[in-house]
């Protein structure tokens, strides 16, 4: 394994989140992260700007340390729909694209001025042969990735609109405070009005 030199500030400040976040589920070597680090790169988005734009392939993964990105499609009659949010400690892309590297389907757009560390789709494979502590990381999160997505639809189905945004709230109250209401409504499935007309009830059974 080949030793990686990186200027410690840097290294410290830049892309510590990420090597805490990896090492709550296996454990790195100093030598490991600095090899890590030799692979990745941090970026800066404003406010606005696309990670990744629908139709393009996905050529990277981005480990959020701080902003807010939202995932959504514009379907055919140009309605946009947010599948999902992603803040601190999240991760983003479009999974399918980056993963069969095809055309994606989904826009990644920045809430807020973003700073991500990214990954490659060929780097990551270099990464995990490398450290192959890293391919069990990267299986674990896409697992988890797919059981969220599995209890999304399943909440879909079976809750109310009121229960859904309920579930929203208690679970992500940072983000409430972070996203616009219509995306939030966007994001449940209802209109921004009816999303409004289900706070106003709320606010009255209190």
């Amino acid at each position: 394994m080949r030793f990686i030199t990186i200027e410690p500030g840097i290294f410290m400040q830049k892309f510590q989140p990420l090597i805490d976040y990896i090492n709550r589920i296996v454990s790195l070597t100093e030598e490991e992260e600095k090899l890590l680090v030799s692979h990745i790169s941090y970026r800066k988005l404003r406010k606005g700007q696309y990670f990744l734009q629908q139709g393009d392939i996905c050529k990277f993964s981005g480990f959020i340390v701080s902003g807010c990105t939202k995932t959504f499609y514009v379907d055919d009659e140009g309605q946009e729909h947010v599948i999902m949010f992603a803040v601190e400690d999240w991760w983003t892309s479009d999974m399918g694209s980056y993963i069969a590297q095809k055309p994606a389907d989904y826009n990644v757009q920045c809430l807020e001025n973003t700073e991500l560390i990214q990954f490659s789709y060929e780097e990551q494979d270099l990464i995990m042969r490398e450290i192959p502590k890293l391919e069990r990381f990267f299986r674990i999160i896409v697992e988890k990735a797919f059981v969220a997505s599995q209890k999304r639809i399943v909440r879909n189905f079976s809750m109310s609109a009121k229960d859904r945004y309920l579930y929203f709230s208690s679970q992500y109250p940072q983000m409430e405070q972070r996203i616009p209401q219509y995306m939030i409504a966007s994001y449940l499935g209802i209109t921004k009005e009816f999303l409004s007309k289900i706070k106003r009830q709320l606010l009255l059974d209190q």
